[in-house]
Formats: structure tokens, C-alpha cells, sequence
């Protein structure tokens, strides 16, 4: 053979050894980049844990019961709506609640609920007042002085939480105490008046929506 093309072949064989390790080389390391760039971006596209909210965080603060079904969902009488006005004039935009509101003027109570900060409002309904025999209800509404002893009754001097009312007892502005106990979206007060819509957020106060008058001792 040629010296000179035995030359050139050796030549050849040695750069393609050296050639193709580097090649495989270079497609290795891009192997890696692209793997290592679908990670980061899966890593980008996936939420972080912390960032996830908890399941029960959106329903905390919310109203609850039966009853609220039956709530305005927009206006004045909303849950929204309520939440911009105080005590007694939410409750006046709310029709299950109408015997209570002309309760609270005959008594002249208006003002004082509206004024007061961060109170809590067992608040019964119509059906409630519909429980005491008309000819009994009417003596009340008639007797201003007994009249504000009841209504205060229904008031406690500070915000109770769901929480709160699980077992509780609190001093009312008519200065003797009720009691409250439940859970979850149960609860009564003094053992016999069931809270039918609760958590109900006012300007200046939480409501309790009540099926039945709590009545202090006379």
C-alpha cells in the first residue's frame, strides 16, 4: 500500500475516535439541560403547598342555619347589605325580623343598639313573637318598662363567635345572665331558643337569628 494513503486513513480512524466520544458527550449534557429545564418548569407550573388555602377557610367566618336561605342575596336586607348598617337598622331591612323592629322603637331602643360597639343581638323572629298568645304580646308592646327588660335581655355587651356560644354564659344588658351551648351549625339558648340563622355581621354587632323570645325572670 501507498505509504501516504496508509497515512491519511490512520489520520482519519484517530480523528473519528477522538470526534465521536466528544459528540456523545455534547448530547449527553443536552439530555441533561432539557431534563433539568422540563423540572424547573414543572417545578414553576405546580402551586406550592403553602399557597394552597385550607378547605375551611373560605366558610369561617360565614353565616349559618337554615333560616339564612331565606336572606335577601342582594340590597339592603343581603348579608352584605346588613353588614354596612348598624343593629337596628339592618334588622329593619330584614322582613322575618318586623315584630322585633317595632319592639325596639315602642321601647325607644333605637339609638342605643345603633350607638353600642361590638355587641351581640339574639334576634327573634316573627314566628318567635308568634309563639306568646297575641292578648300577652300586646300587654308587653303596651308596657314600655317590661318591653325594654325583655329586649335588653337579648343583647350581650360583647361579639360572641360560634365558638363562644359552644358553652357559655353571659351577663345580657339587662344585667342577669343567659346561657348558650352547641357546635358546628347547632346551637341554643337557655336550653330552648335554637339559633336558626347565625353569625350575621352588622356595622356594630354579630346577630343570632332565634326561633323563640328569651324571657329574663320577671
Amino acid at each position: 500500500m501507498n505509504p501516504t494513503l496508509r497515512l491519511r486513513r490512520v489520520t482519519v480512524a484517530a480523528t473519528a475516535a477522538l470526534v465521536l466520544p466528544l459528540a456523545l458527550a455534547a448530547c449527553s449534557d443536552s439530555d441533561k439541560d432539557s431534563d433539568s429545564g422540563k423540572k424547573d418548569n414543572a417545578a414553576a407550573s405546580s402551586p406550592k403547598e403553602k399557597d394552597t388555602p385550607s378547605a375551611d377557610a373560605s366558610t369561617a367566618d360565614q353565616p349559618f342555619g337554615p333560616a339564612c336561605s331565606s336572606v335577601p342575596k342582594d340590597g339592603a336586607g343581603s348579608f352584605d347589605g346588613m353588614a354596612k348598617d348598624p343593629v337596628a337598622t339592618a334588622a329593619s331591612h330584614n322582613p322575618a325580623l318586623s315584630t322585633l323592629v317595632t319592639a325596639v322603637k315602642k321601647a325607644g331602643l333605637v339609638d342605643t343598639l345603633n350607638s353600642a360597639e361590638n355587641i351581640t343581638v339574639f334576634a327573634p323572629t316573627n314566628d318567635a313573637f308568634a309563639k306568646i298568645p297575641k292578648a300577652d304580646l300586646d300587654k308587653v308592646l303596651a308596657d314600655k318598662k317590661q318591653l325594654t327588660k325583655i329586649l335588653t335581655y337579648h343583647v350581650v355587651g360583647q361579639k360572641l363567635t360560634p365558638k363562644q356560644l359552644e358553652k357559655g354564659s353571659y351577663e345580657t344588658l339587662e344585667k342577669s345572665k343567659l346561657t348558650t351551648a352547641g357546635s358546628g351549625e347547632s346551637y341554643q339558648v337557655n336550653n330552648a331558643s335554637k339559633v336558626v340563622c347565625g353569625n350575621v355581621p352588622t356595622a356594630n354587632a354579630t346577630v343570632y337569628i332565634v326561633d323563640t323570645v328569651l324571657m329574663p325572670k320577671m
